[in-house]
């Protein structure tokens, strides 16, 4: 009977089995090699955490989420990396990424974790808890365990191999599951937004979206299938369904319009094209400001509280990650066990908590990895 068997070679099942013991450990990847869905995230160049993060940039139990940071944070991990020879660099809103590639992490996480078995192509199939342990069987082999870890990851990217095998493993055991949904996606529309589309390939510098109580900012990109972009995609982590709240204008000043000739398609800081498709969709002649009557002026402040129900998402083929997973109150944050199955883990995605754009879902596998580490590595010894 082996020590411990990960189920998944992504982040937070590699980072795992670099900080256990050599030779502790198998790992089981579907894949024929490990962090496909690594390799491409960030544009390819791997977005891996964030100069600042808190609970506050994360969808879940704020206290179980903090506690997982504060044992492992960002300067930890980031000490981590240039322990490796990899020095991350910071750009636009404070996200570290790869110098290059996402292959300069993937590159140190594969050579750490060679210190265990990697089995690859070999599909997990179900788990059972025996006296002592636990009898993994895969498509191949069944394989006896002490412990099990579950770092399957979510259902975004199916392309890349993505699966719902850890929400299955973990539910056949008895843990819940809350709705599994797309998150970090583009919305698509509704009819009365449809002119939307015409603009794909536009975009807008810097949007306000609101969603209830929650305000993300960023880029805007309209796209053939509907709006994206980073302000849309960290929105669509906090919206369910109903309507969302788009400022165009943010900090835009009004009174710079007025005494102006030149028509408003001209003085408004959005691309022309843009501003012109909402200008008639609002049903407002491109004027001057002043020539405006007061229900043209009404309804042109429309444009920093443009309200839209969006249709959906663009789905699970576009997601960077999955909203929901395994119910974080059935979950130790001091070591990741499940609280009805002695021995069992459960981290990274699987996990009913999800980050915003910019890092911070990478920073949760790994900081959750961390913790599971400890924990295992305690009970080795």
């Amino acid at each position: 009977m082996i020590p411990i068997v990960i189920i998944g070679g992504g982040a937070s099942g590699l980072m795992l089995a670099s900080l256990l013991p050599s030779k502790s450990a198998i790992v089981i990847e579907s894949n024929p090699k490990v962090a496909a869905k690594l390799l491409v995230s960030g544009g390819g160049r791997c977005n891996v955490t964030n100069e600042v993060v808190s609970s506050d940039n994360y969808l879940g139990d704020k206290d179980f989420v903090s506690k997982i940071l504060r044992q492992f944070d960002q300067n930890a991990l980031l000490r981590w990396c240039e322990a490796r020879g990899l020095s991350l660099i910071s750009q636009k809103n404070h996200q570290y990424f790869c110098p290059n590639s996402a292959k300069e992490i993937v590159s140190i996480l594969s050579k750490e974790s060679n210190k265990q078995t990697v089995l690859l192509n070999e599909q997990v199939v179900s788990i059972n808890p025996l006296q002592d342990g636990f009898a993994v069987q895969t498509n191949k082999q069944q394989i006896k365990a002490m412990s099990v870890v579950i770092a399957s990851g979510g259902l975004s990217y199916p392309i890349l191999g993505a699966s719902d095998i850890g929400y299955k493993l973990a539910q056949n055991v008895g843990h819940g599951i809350s709705k599994l949904s797309p998150a970090l996606v583009g919305f698509t529309l509704q009819k009365e937004q449809f002119f939307m589309k015409e603009l794909s390939g536009s975009s807008v510098g810097n949007v306000e979206i609101k969603v209830g109580t929650k305000s993300c900012r960023g880029d805007l990109l309209f796209a053939h299938k509907g709006i994206s972009g980073p302000s849309v995609l960290n929105a669509s982590l906090y919206w369910e369904k109903g309507s969302i709240s788009i400022d165009f204008l943010p900090d835009f000043r009004w009174k710079s319009l007025s005494g102006s000739k030149k028509n408003i398609s001209t003085l408004l800081p959005l691309p022309k094209r843009v501003i012109k498709s909402l200008l008639e969709n609002l049903n407002i002649a491109d004027k001057t400001f002043d020539a405006l009557t007061k229900d043209e002026k009404d309804r042109l402040l429309g444009l920093q509280n443009y309200s839209l129900a969006p249709a959906g998402t663009f789905g699970f083929s576009k997601a960077e990650v999955t909203k929901g997973g395994v119910s974080t109150d059935e979950i130790d944050s001091s070591t990741m066990m499940s609280k009805f199955v002695n021995n069992l883990y459960l981290i990274g995605e699987v996990l009913d908590v999800t980050g915003e754009l910019g890092g911070y879902n990478l920073q949760w596998a790994f900081s959750s990895a961390f913790v599971c580490a400890k924990a295992l590595e305690s009970k080795i010894k």
